[in-house]
């Protein structure tokens, strides 16, 4: 019997231990996708309890919590802090075989030193062992503590990086990057926020925003800002992909329609959405950039917890829309006038894995070894089983060793623990093919590829 969280934790094999020790234990992280506030690195801020750095904005843990029988005044609401922490050390042994269950526990071993299993017994020693060490932990400690070389936050266009500037400035080791996140300029279902929007980035542009020619000239001075800050990647949050035909007519009738506070058909929303993204994606090929595709979730299915914690509250869940066609002549549209950019799709729906994995093959142009990219399982299916079963499909329809790895997507600075689960998971999954006699026992070349599937291979994929 192994002991948990020993030091081979996750690791059955020697072929495992040695890939995981020799090879990808010490190798930096290039985190590429978080929603880490930029303005708590910049401000450089200590916590001022576990509260505040473990649970505040975790909707993970607030899930496992409600599962548990917690009210939500325990969770969310006006409870103080070491309640707020005691009513999650007694959810923690009823997550055991939920990922919250091991990534809590190696939050607590690293940087804590703490491999006591957390529960309602010990909830005050061990939130009082942590609270001693947090004054020497503020966020950019944590960073350099995990071996953060880059990461990119996610930002609105209208956003004025001001934080991002000042690090840059400061020299700051680690590079803090802005992602271009336009979701909100192509949210049309709403037509009261989309207005109140399109006033936020028009005055962020200096630009009048009354026509949908105004609209994209602001997204494109935007998105030219964010170049020059530093971006290199952006980002979009989809349902599903959409793929409509669009004249310039048609889309002026659609802004008019829903800037004078009328809603918009589903065939006009689609026209609408597809061809914003469209103009966003090739901005992306014109400047050499990364973009992102995170697909597949159903979001804000509660609506009174909605109502009371706004988005991002835990009520999200895996959605299961029709993929393939769609994402086919999205990016067949934009590869036949040769303005598809280097491309990461996260897949969600784990049932739709081979669809993405194969689907990314068709457009792969020799330009760039691994161009297009079958991203990390995400969200859902960032855990063991999730990451494996999307390694899997990447490796028997693609090429693994061309894969650029693990992302954070977390609000925590303590979640970078998460990079070392997945190289885990990964020396695993090489490990227990070469015992089977499945890959060769050169443990040279088969560290060189875990390198480069930790780090090699996104450092020279994005062009920070």
């Amino acid at each position: 019997m192994k002991q948990f969280l020993s030091e081979d934790f996750l690791l059955q094999t020697e072929t495992a231990r040695r890939l995981y020790f020799d090879y990808a234990k010490d190798m930096p992280v290039i985190d590429y996708h978080n929603h880490l506030p930029p303005d708590e690195i910049a401000s450089d801020k200590k916590f001022a309890n576990m509260t505040e750095i473990w649970l505040k904005g975790d909707h993970y843990k607030w899930r496992a919590m409600r599962a548990n029988g917690v009210s939500e005044d325990l969770i969310t609401g006006d409870a103080d802090d070491f309640t707020k922490f005691r009513v999650w050390a007694e959810t923690v042994p009823f997550t055991a075989r939920n990922p919250l269950y091991h990534w809590s526990a190696m939050e607590l071993a690293n940087p804590f030193g703490i491999r006591e299993t957390l529960n309602g017994d010990n909830a005050m020693k061990i939130y009082e062992a942590c609270n001693a060490q947090l004054p020497q932990y503020s966020t950019r400690s944590l960073l350099q503590h995990f071996n953060v070389k880059a990461l990119c936050t996610t930002d609105d266009p209208a956003d004025s990086l001001e934080h991002h500037k000042a690090l840059r400035g400061e020299g700051f080791g680690v590079k803090v990057l802005p992602t271009f996140r336009p979701d909100k300029a192509m949210a049309v279902e709403d037509p009261a926020a989309f207005k109140a929007y399109t006033g936020k980035l028009g005055a962020a542009a200096g630009i009048e925003i009354d026509s949908y020619q105004s609209l994209i000239d602001a997204l494109k001075k935007r998105h030219d800002y964010f170049h020059e800050a530093g971006g290199r990647l952006s980002d979009h949050g989809l349902n599903y992909f959409i793929y409509s035909d669009f004249t310039d007519a048609a889309l002026e009738q659609a802004f008019q329609r829903v800037f004078s506070g009328r809603q918009l058909d589903a065939a006009a929303t689609a026209m609408f959405k597809s061809a914003t993204l469209h103009f966003v994606c090739q901005w992306n090929h014109a400047k050499g950039w990364v973009q992102q595709f995170h697909v597949g979730a159903i979001r804000n299915n509660n609506s009174r917890l909605l109502q009371r914690l706004g988005a991002d509250a835990g009520v999200d869940s895996i959605g299961d829309w029709s993929m393939a066609e769609a994402m086919s002549r999205f990016f067949d549209r934009l590869d036949a006038g040769n303005q598809l950019a280097k491309t990461i799709v996260y897949n969600l729906n784990p049932s739709n894995n081979e669809v993405f994995a194969t689907m990314v093959g068709n457009f792969q142009d020799g330009s760039v070894a691994g161009k297009m990219q079958f991203g990390s399982g995400w969200w859902f299916l960032d855990q063991k089983d999730g990451m494996e079963k999307q390694m899997n499909a990447l490796s028997n329809m693609g090429l693994i060793s061309r894969f650029v790895g693990m992302l954070t997507d977390s609000r925590s600075f303590l979640s970078y623990s998460r990079h070392e689960y997945f190289r885990r998971i990964l020396c695993n999954l090489f490990g227990n093919d070469v015992e089977n006699g499945e890959l060769p026992a050169d443990i040279p070349w088969l560290g060189k590829t875990v390198q480069n599937i930790c780090y090699n291979n996104a450092q020279a994929y994005f062009s920070f």
